[in-house]
């Protein structure tokens, strides 16, 4: 009933009183059909809110033992609380931040996503009935941006990722293609990309300004590319770069209830890298590693150590999260906190 738009609207005037209605859909208007019912745009009176999927801490995953506030305040209480298998992180990969997942039996974990996938492969990419997309280049498309999740991927990087694995397709071509595909996953809220951190840094010209690519949930990208809890296991390299997606979405989630950003930072000459960079809204900052275990703690603080030397606004905190580690923990000679994934909240 689209009509109902504007008699909201109406009402909205009526008495002025804020937030007395809740709009929720996912499906847009079809021209020929009644977008012409609709006469006015709701600006002034209607806010648009992006919904995500659920963080850890919305779907009891994460105790929310500390927070991203804590660590602002100084406020952390370093403890311990026991060790999350990797098991454990990967069947929350996999599952995925979907409602209806909560309290699935894990041999089924990995349906929703794949079932949410193929109905925008399917349906959602010709919405509108004026404009019909080919759902076999959507599928390739998504493929690869799946095995791109988490990296600073070009468009030729992907135009040649989807050539090498479809030879006999009728491939994307041109970079007009991609921004139009990219384009109607970006308005189906699939993509949650990490646009580079602008600074104040020593050879500023060097800063990179691609976009780090992520699907808005790590187990589209799983989905995708059929990966399961054993295939991760087996091949901690994706692992690794599915947890960093798995971060990076419970962070924007955080940082959005915090009415803040998510960005990273990388320098282009030297190859340092912060996996993201946390923005406040005074402008202040925090730098934060992400790593799948503890054996590579010593290596993400080598890399916050070289970013705080080098930039010139310094971080209010730096933290490194982790997925198999046992305690929330305070490195007081490096000024680092080290916290587990399935311990944090905004």
């Amino acid at each position: 009933m689209p009509s109902i738009w504007d008699s909201v609207r109406h009402e909205c005037d009526s008495d002025k009183k804020k937030g007395k209605f809740i709009l929720t859909g996912s499906t847009s208007l079809e021209k020929e059909d009644n977008e012409e019912e609709v006469f006015h745009s709701g600006t002034g009176r209607i806010a648009n809110l992006k919904m995500y999927p659920m963080s850890l801490y919305e779907s009891g995953d994460s105790t929310g033992e500390v927070s991203i506030t804590d660590m602002l305040k100084k406020e952390v209480i370093p403890k311990y609380i026991g060790k999350v298998g990797l098991d454990e992180i990967a069947n929350l990969i996999i599952c995925g931040g979907w409602p209806e997942a909560i309290n699935m039996n894990s041999s089924e974990i990995g349906i929703i996503p794949k079932i949410y996938l193929e109905s925008v492969i399917n349906n959602g990419i010709n919405e509108r009935k004026s404009v019909k997309r080919d759902s076999n280049k959507m599928r390739m498309f998504i493929r690869s941006l799946s095995r791109n999740e988490s990296s600073v991927a070009g468009v030729n990087t992907i135009l040649k990722d989807i050539a090498e694995f479809e030879i006999e397709e009728k491939l994307l071509q041109s970079r007009v293609t991609v921004a139009e595909y990219t384009n109607v996953l970006d308005n189906l809220h699939l993509i949650n990309n990490q646009e580079a951190f602008s600074i104040n840094y020593r050879s500023s010209k060097r800063v990179g300004k691609s976009p780090k690519r992520h699907l808005v949930d790590p187990s589209l990208a799983c989905a995708s590319l059929d990966l399961s809890v054993d295939k991760l296991l087996y091949d901690l390299n994706t692992f690794g770069i599915m947890f960093e997606s798995l971060v990076v979405r419970d962070l924007t989630i955080y940082m959005d209830y915090l009415d803040g950003r998510i960005f990273y930072f990388r320098d282009n000459t030297s190859g340092d890298e912060v996996d993201a960079i946390l923005e406040f809204s005074d402008g202040s900052y925090a730098a934060v590693e992400v790593k799948l275990s503890s054996y590579s703690i010593e290596e993400a603080k080598i890399s916050l150590q070289k970013f705080y030397n080098n930039v010139s606004k310094k971080p209010k905190f730096m933290c490194i999260i982790v997925g198999h580690y046992e305690a929330v923990v305070y490195d007081k000679e490096n000024n680092i906190y080290i916290i587990p994934i399935t311990s944090l909240k905004p």
